[in-house]
């Protein structure tokens, strides 16, 4: 592995609940943890979170962390797997919201894909941001303030965004990088 991207010591969060799209959790999961970071999934309750499937229940994950005992001082990034269910229940939770936007505060990287943006714009951190996302999401960041653009992965300071699952690829590589690197400057919350 590169050294530029060797995350060894770095601890990454994973921010779902129920509803997650499978792919866009495990791929990511598995990439930071090949890359050598430790990661967290962190979820609204105890237990287990299930992903979202077209036959009916997906893959099953264990919640290691609830939200409610972490912060982003126990971690080096955050990662936010969409779905529509996941990102959508999310939402509706002012802790997940206050966990998610500490990261910016802190300057910390955050990678999110899919519908999962529809955190971003709740918490209220994309003012002035370039993002990318699920096509039908669009409407719902620009009203919170972003400018949108058609890529399979763009990177705006330490935010990374992808559209789909078919973007995985690009979304893990930049995710890892932006990783490395550690804390930015601090952002705009």
């Amino acid at each position: 592995m590169n050294k530029k991207h060797d995350l060894i010591g770095k601890k990454i969060a994973i921010l779902a609940t129920d509803g997650f799209e499978e792919s866009e959790l495990l791929v990511p999961k598995k990439a930071v943890e090949d890359a050598g970071a430790e990661v967290t999934v962190v979820s609204l309750e105890k237990g287990s979170i299930t992903a979202a499937s077209k036959d009916g229940e997906g893959a099953s994950v264990k919640v290691d962390k609830v939200v409610n005992d972490v912060t982003s001082a126990n971690f080096n990034g955050l990662i936010l797997p969409g779905g529509l269910q996941n990102p959508d229940t999310l939402r509706t939770h002012a802790n997940a919201i206050d966990f998610v936007r500490s990261f910016f505060r802190d300057g910390k990287p955050v990678a999110a894909i899919c519908h999962a943006p529809w955190l971003l714009a709740e918490a209220g951190v994309l003012d002035g941001r370039t993002v990318t996302s699920y096509p039908s999401i669009r409407t719902d960041l620009e009203n919170a303030g972003a400018k949108w653009v058609d890529q399979e992965v763009h990177c705006d300071e330490a935010l990374v965004t992808s559209r789909s699952p078919d973007d995985l690829d690009a979304f893990c590589s930049k995710a890892i990088e932006e990783f490395a690197e550690g804390i930015h400057e601090e952002q705009t919350v």
